[in-house]
């Protein structure tokens, strides 16, 4: 099936998981990541349960603190 994982279309086996996708993209500090997928914030309880289909678009997002 095809994705899109930040704005790069990838061919991926059905039935992935959030959570495989987050390990097989080595995304840096998965515990503090945030995804959405089609738009819609999915909770980190669900990244194991949470299949993709074909179609999806996946990004991943960090909120980074700072300033004065």
């Amino acid at each position: 099936m095809d994705i899109t994982v930040a704005g790069v279309k990838k061919t991926v086996s059905d039935g992935l998981t959030v959570a495989q996708l987050i390990a097989d993209e080595k995304v840096e500090t998965p515990e503090y990541v945030t995804v959405t997928v089609n738009d819609e914030f999915i909770e980190s309880a669900d990244f194991g349960s949470k299949v993709l289909k074909d179609g999806d678009n996946i990004e991943f997002l960090y909120f980074m603190g700072g300033g004065r």
